[in-house]
């Protein structure tokens, strides 16, 4: 066989992998090229989903009913409230008033009332507001002592303990129990999670009959011992910004007493297709589409190639979530007189926003993919590939550290720190203490001996010994991962090069002379190299002998660590491994000189 002609194991030749090689950093850079126009795509729906009026609108809403004071006390709210008395305050006050705008702020009427109110004169009320109402039923705990004085016993709310009988009146639908429609959500609150359906009323579109309806109720005492939770729920829509804002008041009434509060705003946009901007989202749905057509096409592929299960698409089921939403937007928007469930749309609305937002954070760290754009990011991927067996280790001994100090600030001070009051809030404030954020005083005032000790001692073997370890693993593997590309060991495919490879090429297509000039460039400065190394008082043959073991290292790197021909087998001529073992005896001697010379300094330094 001819030194000329190389072949590879298995019958690939040289210039036969080349091509395979140049025909793979074509089909990457037009990977790439294509994933870029992609992500852009996408970008522009999922960003013009949010409209920068949401922030406002929800704001402008919570000054409305959540920070408005109540009537005859200045430094209560909604936010603040803690009574049955304040709660009905409220229902009577600052809800009826915010809801019901009877005209204009010089008591001219701009509109028809029957058809609907206009809160802060360009929010108009859909329907009607709905108040409904969880109940729990009596003797759902038990008394063991002080049966004496306790004769009724109304326990936390679950869906086992809920009270669906009549009570009270037992005329109207606030009285007699409503049903929990099919697949409603569920709402968490503070101390307990609520189906839907229960004791429900809607108010009047008159805000004098809405008054008299809640003053009956209160007269009535629809609010009882039994009573869990009161839910406020009305929708608004604003057509200058085209958004929907769905709000919902929550009052919890716990089996502890007092009252707790929360709300929920959510600002959607629901009518998708209205301006200019809007139907140029429309186009770029379609071209998203084109391309979950030709990516799914591409993974089929591969399915058929692999023949396993590796792709999952669930946008087409979102793509259905969003015909559906239509569909009931035309349904709610029918009747103006009863309640329209918008919150249901709003819930699921928020819930797609919330997976695509997680689709676009993993598009963009799919960018990774290509992290051989250059040395310093292909580093980066080889030291946390590399460490990862470590971290998991680390990581083990670390979150076994860390819930046993969360069990114990939970014990300790869960009873009256807030930070403390549950076991996620261990956690939490934990981390919170990791990043110099903490409350000491709370924790020293809780427990002033074991408050300090439990500071310390998480702040020592935290702080100071864990999170040291764990940069210690990355900085040592990282100095591994430096040294290893310090003597070749580089990845098989950097993309980077081989762009600027490419740049360079048609450069010299162009320019001719870019080549010669370095060269002529290269020569000189071995030439200079030389010329310093004669003043320096280095012989002719220890210079020829540099200039050949430098002439032997290019073309050897050039063969082995070139990245346009890589594979797992690399062929060697007769020639070339005469020139391999002349290369190795030339660095055994320089070894061996520099071992010698090293010998000679250390004799010195001992005398």
């Amino acid at each position: 066989m001819a030194d000329s002609t190389w072949w590879y194991r298995g019958g690939t030749s040289k210039h036969d992998l080349h091509y395979r090689r140049e025909a793979e950093v074509n089909t990457t850079l037009e990977e790439l090229l294509l994933y870029f126009v992609f992500l852009i795509t996408l970008c522009i729906l999922t960003f013009g989903m949010v409209n920068p009026h949401m922030y406002y609108l929800n704001k402008v809403m919570s000054s409305l009913f959540v920070d408005t004071s109540l009537p005859g006390d200045e430094r209560s709210s909604f936010r603040s409230i803690r009574s049955i008395t304040d709660f009905w305050k409220f229902m009577e006050g600052p809800l009826l008033e915010g809801l019901y705008w009877d005209s204009w702020y010089n008591n001219q009427q701009l509109y028809n009332l029957k058809n609907s109110s206009r809160i802060y004169y360009e929010n108009v009320l859909l329907g009607v507001p709905r108040v409904r109402q969880l109940r729990v039923r009596n003797n759902t705990c038990k008394v063991s002592v002080f049966q004496s004085l306790m004769s009724d016993c109304y326990s936390k709310y679950t869906a086992d303990n809920e009270d669906v009988s009549d009570f009270g009146l037992q005329r109207d639908t606030e009285w007699k129990y409503s049903p929990s429609p099919a697949n409603a959500p569920w709402h968490w609150g503070f101390v307990g999670v609520y189906r839907d359906g229960g004791y429900i009323f809607t108010l009047s579109k008159s805000k004098s009959e809405a008054r008299t309806k809640l003053a009956d109720l209160r007269v009535n005492s629809w609010i009882t011992r039994g009573t869990r939770v009161v839910f406020i729920d009305f929708s608004l829509y604003n057509a200058n910004v085209n958004l929907f804002c769905v709000i919902r008041l929550v009052a919890e009434f716990p089996a502890t007493g007092g009252l707790l509060t929360s709300w929920q705003l959510y600002s959607v946009k629901l009518l998708r297709y209205v301006t200019h901007y809007d139907y140029f989202i429309a186009s770029c749905e379609i071209v998203f589409c084109i391309f979950l057509f030709v990516f799914i096409t591409q993974e089929l592929r591969k399915l058929n190639e692999f023949k396993s299960a590796y792709f999952k698409s669930i946008w087409n089921w979102l793509e259905l979530l969003i015909l559906v939403n239509f569909l009931l937007l035309g349904r709610l928007l029918e009747n103006t007189e009863s309640y329209p469930d918008f919150y249901f749309l709003a819930y699921w609305h928020i819930y797609y926003n919330d997976i695509i937002a997680i689709t676009i954070f993993f598009a963009w760290i799919k960018i990774l993919k290509f992290i051989s754009f250059n040395e310093t990011m292909s580093q980066l991927s080889s030291t946390l590939s590399r460490c990862m067996k470590d971290i998991v280790g680390f990581a083990i001994m670390f979150f076994i550290i860390f819930s046993a100090y969360a069990q114990l600030g939970f014990l300790v001070f869960g009873s009256q720190v807030d930070d403390f009051s549950t076991f996620q809030n261990s956690i939490f404030a934990q981390f919170r203490i990791v990043l110099g954020d903490f409350n000491f005083a709370g924790i020293q005032q809780a427990n002033w001996i074991l408050g300090p000790i439990y500071f310390i001692t998480f702040i020592f073997f935290v702080f100071f010994v864990l999170l040291n370890m764990f940069l210690a693993i990355i900085n040592d593997t990282y100095s591994e991962v430096k040294a290893d590309y310090s003597i070749g060991r580089r990845p098989d495919f950097e993309l980077g090069k081989i762009i600027k490879k490419s740049y360079l090429n048609v450069l010299e297509k162009l320019r001719l002379k870019k080549a010669q000039e370095s060269e002529d460039k290269k020569m000189r400065t071995t030439g200079d190299l030389a010329h310093q190394a004669r003043k320096e008082g280095f012989s002719e043959t220890e210079i020829q002998g540099a200039e050949q073991m430098k002439a032997w290292k290019e073309r050897l790197e050039k063969k082995y660590y070139s990245t346009e021909i890589q594979d797992d087998y690399q062929p060697v001529t007769q020639q070339e491994f005469r020139e391999l073992f002349l290369y190795a005896v030339e660095l055994e001697k320089e070894l061996h000189y520099i071992s010698s010379k090293l010998n000679q300094v250390m004799r010195k330094l001992h005398q």
